[in-house]
């Protein structure tokens, strides 16, 4: 596909801006780690649109961009650890095609949630981080269905441009 890296890098950009629109949105419950993850969507879309490789790139460099521009070094470790455990667990979804993007996405946002627990745990070496479990995977799931809702919706209009333009 000849327009292949010019997609990827309007999702990259979709990404960039979705995650400064996120730290402008005051969006604070209390426990490290929950926010909406709007820059997720870009994510889906990219498995939904091309293969594991480009979504895992579009993962790795979209955490660490996001997280120079937004952030700081610590910030890119969890985000990293969380997107990459994220976009592994809803590309093998994706594979076997049996669920729905809304599923893959809720299961994406726990995976991500689990990934930035499992770097808390190692980092503060306490069983503490425990206590954050279950909101964490409540709010990964309520936020992983509403962005999985909306790439189910968008996905069809893109795949029509795309297919148009002789891309898909």
């Amino acid at each position: 596909m000849k327009g292949k890296p010019a997609y990827l890098g309007l999702l990259l950009a979709f990404a960039m801006m979705l995650s400064y629109i996120e730290t402008l949105i005051p969006f604070a419950v209390g426990i490290p780690g929950v926010k909406l993850g709007l820059a997720n969507l870009a994510v889906v879309l990219c498995l939904y649109l091309f293969r594991f490789r480009e979504a895992f790139l579009l993962t790795v460099v979209k955490a660490v961009v996001c997280g120079f521009l937004f952030g700081n070094l610590s910030m890119i470790i969890y985000s990293l650890a969380g997107a990459v455990l994220s976009c592994l667990v809803m590309a093998a979804m994706v594979k076997s095609d049996s669920f729905h993007i809304p599923v893959v996405s809720a299961v994406g946002g726990v995976m991500h949630n689990a990934g930035q627990l499992l770097v808390a745990y190692i980092t503060v070496r306490t069983y503490g981080v425990v206590y954050y479990v279950p909101v964490l995977i409540i709010s990964g799931l309520l936020t992983g269905i509403v962005i999985g809702t909306v790439t189910s919706l968008v996905l069809p209009y893109i795949k029509t441009v795309m297919k148009r333009s002789g891309q898909l």
